[in-house]
């Protein structure tokens, strides 16, 4: 199965949210429609990057890095 680590971007807010998932779409749909506690405050969120992972595991290890400070500065919206 395809894993994916995601960043949401909530123009609104200024905000940025990073995750994964097997699903992209149901994901982003859980996340506008405020079923996720954290992104409900933040809505609406568009996905602004997507990568592609062998597996849970290996998303996971990306999403962990993206959190983290190296990661954070990557991100640049």
């Amino acid at each position: 199965m395809k894993y994916f680590v995601y960043i949401l971007y909530s123009e609104e807010h200024n905000k940025t949210y990073v995750g994964y998932t097997n699903n992209l779409e149901r994901r982003l749909k859980e996340h506008n429609s405020g079923k996720s506690e954290y992104t409900k405050k933040y809505k609406p969120w568009k996905i602004v990057y997507t990568e592609e992972c062998k597996s849970e595991i290996d998303a996971r290890h990306r999403e962990k890095y993206y959190k983290s400070a190296a990661g954070r500065r990557k991100i640049k919206i």
